[in-house]
């Protein structure tokens, strides 16, 4: 049985449970919390992540039930769940339902293929083959738009993450998808004749979900939640893990490295494998750093003599016994040694994956020059131990003002945030290339909705 059926399966016998059970109270040991389904990529961890560090504070166990986002509104209404933390558009108005404070705002684009017509405005729309994901915060967006445009139509999948329907658009099987800013951003990194071509409706506020009775003192944890991590910087760190980096390449670096993944990496690919074996390291990201150093070219030499698929310095590579630094698998394995000798350096309470992105700034610039960065971020009030903190400073160590006061001087700090994020990018684009992920798979598409979008007034309406 797949992952993706025995979560279904899973999901449906929650929702399809006849044994008249009821759901235990919040507070009597056990949140049961909605969370979408693993196919949605980031937006799925990322709500994870937050379920979890609530449920933490509320010295709870936390029992996650993945859904289609078009099931969740009925498990609420239903008392399935005691929340969803699901990424809902708060500002809809739903019988039955209630919203927690928004955490996140984002534009509704309309994304389409560039080589074909792309809609100036909502009326050019009308005739087009528009594709969502059922029941998620785009398709409540459309209803928004339905409302200016009563005959606007569109198809809700139910099977399809959006990045399935961005693909498909690219690929000219539908002529536009409604996606948000985030995730425009990243199927961008794939499919260079995406065009966003104008916004569905107003940005959505996102937040979690209740029923409308739930207990309010469930909500008012809620709201102390999400005040105190708003506060902390805890939020801001993890939209910063999960988000910071989308944006960082530009089509044509996005497609360069896509080629020489196809072309090029083949080669080496075993080279990285071995050296994942040896230190533990994931070999997506030594190919991915090995790539912003070389772009996987083993004779690659800088004008300050640094050289090789990983870039080393002679006394790095000195210092890793590095025989020819224009050998690949030398250069390979001992640049994984020096990045994981780096993270062993550091303090425990370091955890990843600021670890490894800390790691790699070092590796660019220098253990003590890290150290510094950290200084500058301490100083600010902000937490050393954080790379979304971190990276705001680091820049700082080329002016005088800043790095005189520090033990280890000027260095290019902005040059490593740059590394590092675009690291993070060619590593998530080379784990869902190699995972296959960007491929589209089987649909089942309705052109209706199999839960009727139910406003306030109680009336059904459907498309």
């Amino acid at each position: 049985m797949t992952g993706y059926l025995q979560t279904v399966l899973a999901g449906l016998s929650l929702l399809l449970c006849a044994c008249g059970q009821e759901l235990p109270a919040w507070n009597a040991g056990k949140l049961v919390v909605a969370v979408p389904e693993a196919m949605h990529g980031a937006g799925a961890e990322f709500e994870r992540e937050l379920a979890q560090l609530f449920a933490e504070r509320l010295n709870t166990v936390l029992e996650t039930i993945p859904m289609p986002q078009d099931k969740i509104s009925f498990a609420l209404r239903k008392h399935k769940v005691h929340l969803a933390a699901a990424s809902l558009r708060s500002e809809v108005n739903l019988a039955g339902l209630r919203f927690g404070p928004h955490y996140q705002s984002l534009r509704e684009l309309v994304v389409c293929n560039r080589d074909n017509k792309t809609p100036k405005k909502l009326a050019g729309l009308a005739g087009m083959k528009l594709a969502v994901v059922a029941g998620s915060a785009q398709e409540r967006a459309l209803w928004d738009a339905k409302g200016k445009l009563p005959a606007l139509q569109w198809q809700a999948h139910h099977k399809l993450a959006v990045h399935n329907l961005l693909a498909e658009v690219a690929e000219g099987g539908l002529d536009c998808a409604v996606a948000n800013e985030l995730q425009f951003a990243d199927a961008r990194n794939y499919y260079s004749n995406l065009s966003a071509t104008l916004d569905i409706a107003q940005p959505s506020l996102l937040a979690w979900g209740f029923p409308e009775d739930a207990d309010p003192d469930l909500v008012k944890q809620v709201q102390i939640f999400f005040a105190d991590i708003r506060q902390d910087g805890t939020l801001r760190r993890l939209l910063d893990r999960y988000y910071g980096h989308s944006e960082r390449l530009d089509m044509a670096d996005a497609a360069s490295f896509i080629s020489r993944r196809n072309t090029v990496l083949p080669r080496y690919r075993h080279l990285f494998e071995e050296a994942s074996i040896l230190t533990g390291e994931d070999w997506h990201l030594l190919a991915a750093l090995a790539y912003q150093e070389s772009q996987w070219d083993p004779l690659a030499t800088s004008s300050t003599n640094v050289r090789g698929m990983m870039m080393l310095t002679e006394d790095t590579a000195d210092r890793m016994k590095v025989k020819n630094r224009l050998d690949a698998r030398e250069s390979i394995l001992a640049g994984a040694k020096y990045l994981a000798m780096l993270k062993e350096q550091m303090s425990d309470r370091i955890l990843e994956p600021d670890r490894t992105w800390l790691a790699l700034a070092a590796y660019n610039q220098g253990y003590g020059h890290l150290e510094d960065a950290r200084i500058l971020t301490q100083r600010a009030g902000l937490s050393p131990d954080s790379w979304a903190d971190v990276k705001k400073w680091m820049p700082l160590l080329n002016q005088p003002g800043y790095y005189q006061t520090l033990k280890y001087g000027y260095a290019r700090g902005g040059e490593a945030v740059i590394l590092v994020e675009n690291i993070r990018s060619y590593h998530g684009m080379l784990r869902r290339l190699e995972s296959g992920k960007t491929s589209i798979a089987s649909d089942a598409i309705s052109y209706r909705l199999v839960e009727p979008f139910i406003p306030a007034s109680g009336k059904n309406i459907a498309h």
